[in-house]
């Protein structure tokens, strides 16, 4: 597969913006099951994720997504990453754009049956440890793997993010992504908003 060349594209910024995503989870008889949805192009299991917003934190744009794609109302998130995983996203055949996803805990509270792209995808509950077989991503595995293991990381993701390695960063053409820039990390703890349907 052909990666993204830089230098096709006419962007006075070549670095990285980066994606959020939500790992949407709940607790069922003592074990952690996240909720996988699949990609509209290629129908693999994945977690919800989406560009950053401006005006919006990484944890509240990750909720935003997991609400557009998932349905889910969350109960509470964290404002701190759980993790992050490259990955490439397909552009068209033959042609893929590096991605890092900065990974943010979401406790689901509810699933709503009609969201914004409910006829484009499908989305099913996985125990953490058979979600991490279903994901083709090996970052996003070992984190799916580490909260099995250790379902108190959820709340604690600081110490998940520290045990996983970082993946490197990508370059990615800012004429093929949206402007906003990923937040600052290191900001102070905020509660993430229920995001309520329309």
């Amino acid at each position: 597969m052909t990666h993204v060349d830089p230098q096709q594209f006419q962007a006075a910024d070549q670095t990285a913006q980066g994606q959020v995503g939500a790992l949407c989870w709940r607790m069922n008889r003592g074990q952690v099951q996240t909720l996988l949805i699949t990609s509209r192009d290629t129908g693999r299991w994945i977690i919800p994720k989406g560009w950053p917003m401006a005006g919006k934190t990484g944890a509240e744009a990750a909720g935003q997504e997991a609400w557009e794609e998932a349905g889910v109302e969350a109960r509470k998130g964290t404002v701190n990453p759980l993790g992050q995983y490259a990955y490439d996203k397909i552009l068209k055949p033959g042609l893929a754009l590096p991605c890092l996803v900065t990974v943010y805990a979401l406790r689901v509270s509810r699933l709503r049956g009609k969201f914004p792209e409910y006829k484009e995808r499908r989305r099913k509950w996985f125990y953490a440890s058979r979600a991490a077989r279903k994901v083709a991503e090996a970052e996003l595995r070992a984190l799916l793997l580490a909260v099995a293991a250790d379902p108190r990381l959820l709340t604690r993701p600081q110490t998940v993010a520290q045990t996983l390695p970082d993946p490197p960063a990508p370059t990615v053409p800012a004429a093929t992504a949206p402007a906003p820039t990923v937040p600052a990390l290191d900001k102070p703890a905020q509660a993430v908003p229920a995001i309520a349907p329309d």
